[in-house]
């Protein structure tokens, strides 16, 4: 009987003991997949950032200008910008037209 009752036992153990591992296992594998997702969210969150802070104000891009690209970028007037329409085969350049939303 205790023979019957420790084997029993054994088996239980084994068997708990292998549910808790495969369980711990999935757990592992999502917890690194949200971590891989947050860390590539954080990138995209940085470079967006990155973006919008020196894209925003025209003075610094005007110092990035003369700090990295220095006599490469040169300035024009917003009516000299021209707008290039690309349907099937054809191409056509249209003026742009600036909107004022006041």
């Amino acid at each position: 009987m205790k023979k019957i009752f420790l084997f029993i036992i054994i088996i239980f153990l084994v068997v708990g003991t292998t549910l808790t591992k495969n369980s711990t296992i999935r757990l592992e594998n999502q917890i690194f997949n949200i971590k891989e997702n947050i860390s590539l969210l954080k990138d995209e969150y940085e470079l967006i950032r990155l973006d919008y802070n020196y894209l925003t104000n025209p003075k610094k891009l005007l110092d990035y200008q003369s700090l990295y690209f220095e006599d490469e970028l040169s300035k024009i007037e917003i009516n000299q910008i021209k707008k290039l329409i690309i349907n099937d085969e054809k191409i056509s350049i249209q003026d742009f037209k600036i909107i004022n939303n006041e």
